[in-house]
């Protein structure tokens, strides 16, 4: 009978040490979550939509979708291709192991954004054909570009990070980055406010002391509020929270201002508050964190063969396992992503107690958006991050149904 070796044992004793805190922090992030157990209502569409509407914004997200998924295809294929083939170009780099790591990896990122351009394209023609987008198409091109620089970076941080330590710890590396890149992405939630542009502060008096009057009732010091110039380049509305302590910012579009009432804006800030008191943020770099434990373990593994992450040779390697590994991840993390938007609508609803409001509120973003208010499950189980809009109206109804007569008239 053939012992198993120490190695081995102290291996796999190790991995699940890593699986039981995976899965208790898994658990601890998904119950923190402030969303009582509900049961929904089942509604009709037809009962708050045109039939005109629905057939529209169908129509509208179908041909989205099958963009997305074509541009998917594309990308996981370029990928591959740079896996199989990218490690060549090692040979004609003098610019050192980590250097050669950084330009492959950059490069990498360039084909793949080539590569997706024309899906890119295509979708904005197809928001401008439907009155959602008004963006020209050079614009929009060179903004993606620029956007490009500042992935760049990141990427360069994190191939960085990860082929030092790979250097510097071996096998054991991918644990070790986990935490350094939970604590990048810290400091890029505290920084992220003064990143977005075109944003000014909210000058208006009601809104100012209405934002003030949320955020005691919700239990949130005093944030930042900010208005974002977007209607230039579309019409839809929407609205956002992020940053950490002093830096906590909420940011309302223009078009939001401009095309909605201010029960429906009061209610929409009433949402972000709702983030920012439930430390979503937060939550969202736990639920990276997670994701990173199994991601860069597969990386650590799947890459030996070309010497493991700290030889550039792995790079292409790498980045198509990081973007499959996404890939398959989208739908948990979705799930996890819309249980905190329905607490967020839920803490809307305790503070405003406008249920009624709230609905007119989702049939105005919908439209406005032309999003499909219950899109097919497939298409809901890959993109969506937030509840339908069907749940969210909902949502308003099982509130109604907790609070009796609790209802603002």
């Amino acid at each position: 009978m053939t012992r198993p070796r120490p190695g081995t044992l102290s291996m796999a004793a190790a991995i699940a040490v890593v699986a039981v805190l995976w899965a208790w922090g898994a658990h601890a992030l998904w119950t923190s979550v402030a969303l009582p157990s509900l049961d929904l209502p089942d509604l009709d569409p037809h009962d708050y939509f045109s039939d005109s509407f629905l057939e529209r914004s169908a129509t509208y997200e179908r041909f989205l979708t099958v963009l997305s998924l074509l541009a998917t295809v594309a990308l996981v294929a370029v990928l591959a291709l740079y896996a199989r083939f990218g490690e060549r170009l090692t040979r004609e780099s003098a610019a050192g192991r980590v250097g050669t790591g950084l330009l492959l990896a950059m490069l990498g990122f360039a084909i793949v954004w080539l590569a997706t351009v024309p899906f890119d394209l295509a979708a904005l023609w197809w928001e401008r054909r439907y009155g959602v987008s008004h963006q020209d198409y050079i614009p929009h091109l060179v903004n993606s570009f620029l956007t490009l620089g500042s992935e760049f970076v990141f990427i360069c941080i994190g191939f960085a990070l990860m082929m030092g330590l790979a250097g510097a710890l071996r096998r054991w590396w991918w644990l070790a980055a986990v935490p350094a890149f939970a604590a990048l992405a810290l400091a890029f939630v505290f920084v992220s406010p003064y990143l977005i542009p075109d944003t000014s502060p909210v000058e208006n008096p009601r809104l100012l002391a209405e934002a003030r009057a949320i955020e005691r009732i919700e239990g949130v010091p005093e944030s930042r509020l900010r208005v974002q110039e977007v209607h230039e380049f579309t019409d839809a509305p929407n609205a956002a929270s992020t940053g950490l302590g002093p830096s906590r910012t909420v940011i309302l579009w223009d078009t939001l201002l401009r095309d909605f009432s201010p029960a429906e804006v009061r209610l929409v800030l009433a949402h972000e508050v709702g983030h920012l008191a439930h430390d979503d943020q937060l939550r969202r770099v736990g639920w990276m964190a997670l994701f990173l434990v199994p991601a860069l373990g597969l990386i650590a593994l799947l890459t030996r063969r070309r010497g493991g992450l700290a030889r550039p040779e792995a790079v292409p390697l790498a980045l198509l396992i990081l973007v499959v590994a996404q890939l398959v991840a989208a739908p948990l993390l979705n799930t996890a992503y819309r249980r905190e938007e329905a607490a967020a609508d839920w803490a809307a609803l305790e503070t405003t107690r406008e249920p009624a409001t709230d609905r007119d509120l989702m049939q105005g973003l919908a439209e406005k958006s032309l999003s499909d208010p219950d899109p097919p499950a497939l298409v809901y189980a890959l993109y969506e991050d937030h509840p339908t809009i069907m749940q969210r109206i909902a949502l308003s109804r099982a509130w109604e149904e907790r609070h009796p007569g609790g209802a603002v008239p």
